[in-house]
């Protein structure tokens, strides 16, 4: 059995100590020997295992979580264990009163990594700068105090998202997708969205003394904020509907058209299937400066001598 370690996850694990990086080392080679050694997390598709750090030098206790494939299996994230910080498991079982469709959530589950990992694979290969800029996956314990910020639960396809990648910081303020947007973070994403219930909370007042043809909703609480404008722009962007599972767009200034646009899933696979052949590409064009990914339609009229199209 193959074990794959993205090279973001190499790297943030580098950081958790010096025996960190021969501990996980070693965890991947008893993964490969029993993939089945991981308990089901609160999360769909993730498998998780405590690392006990006492047993290496200069390692905390870690929790790895992972998705088991027929043929490999991939870490998704690898977080120390603090006495105080719940755990995948505690997780687990705050969520299992919920009804769940397991066949449905995995395939979720699935084609969401697919489709990231198609886009981060393109962006390693040929725009490193953008691939560094990508952030290491949060942790269920981050998504868990997110959820509780909120008030709402996670759509499991956007909770494996920001496991995979915990948002994109942007090179040189381009972000990887379509129109240079970028993935949020999540402290972003709840910042947004308490400014976006605000606004909402001020119109419910005004609300009171209009007819119901003029009531105006600018936000709904199942409206989460996935996409910014730019990596430090939240003006505007995309947000993902828990109630249909659709995106739609939202502006700061209340002047989007909240149209509902793909599923996140169709969303990142089109950006995935543009990157890899863009002779077929619709709505936007990739191309090159320097060592960025820059979309078509994010290049300006200074910068078109210096952009490259992405040809394959």
């Amino acid at each position: 059995m193959n074990v794959e370690i993205p090279p973001q996850i190499r790297d943030s694990v580098a950081q958790l100590g010096a025996g960190a990086p021969y501990a996980l080392k070693v965890l991947a080679g008893q993964l490969a020997d029993d993939p089945d050694m991981g308990e089901v997390s609160g999360l769909p598709g993730i498998l998780t295992v405590t690392l006990d750090g006492d047993l290496f030098e200069d390692c905390p206790g870690l929790a790895v979580g992972y998705i088991r494939e027929a043929d490999r299996i991939e870490i998704r994230y690898v977080n120390p264990v603090a006495s105080s910080q719940p755990t995948a498991q505690d997780h687990s079982e705050d969520q299992s009163t919920q009804q769940r469709q397991p066949a449905d959530e995995a395939g979720a589950v699935r084609e969401i990594a697919d489709a990231w990992h198609r886009i981060t694979r393109w962006l390693e290969h040929n725009a490193p700068d953008s691939y560094d800029a990508l952030r290491a996956g949060a942790s269920p314990s981050d998504l868990a105090a997110l959820e509780d910020g909120l008030g709402t639960r996670l759509p499991v396809e956007l909770s494996v998202l920001w496991l995979l990648t915990g948002g994109d910081d942007g090179s040189n303020g381009w972000g990887s997708l379509p129109g240079n947007r970028a993935l949020m973070n999540l402290d972003a994403a709840a910042a947004t969205y308490r400014l976006k219930m605000d606004d909402q909370a001020n119109q419910d007042i005004l609300n009171t003394d209009r007819p119901d043809e003029e009531l105006v909703t600018v936000w709904k609480p199942t409206w989460i904020p996935v996409v910014a404008l730019g990596p430090a722009d939240s003006t505007e962007g995309l947000y993902l509907d828990t109630a249909t599972g659709r995106l739609g767009q939202w502006s700061r200034y209340n002047n989007a058209s909240h149209e509902e646009l793909d599923t996140l899933v169709t969303y990142l696979e089109e950006t995935a299937d543009m990157l890899e052949a863009p002779a077929l590409a619709v709505r936007d064009k990739p191309g090159l400066i320097g060592r960025a990914l820059v979309w078509l339609s994010s290049v300006s009229p200074e910068q078109e001598q210096r952009w490259r199209p992405w040809t394959g």
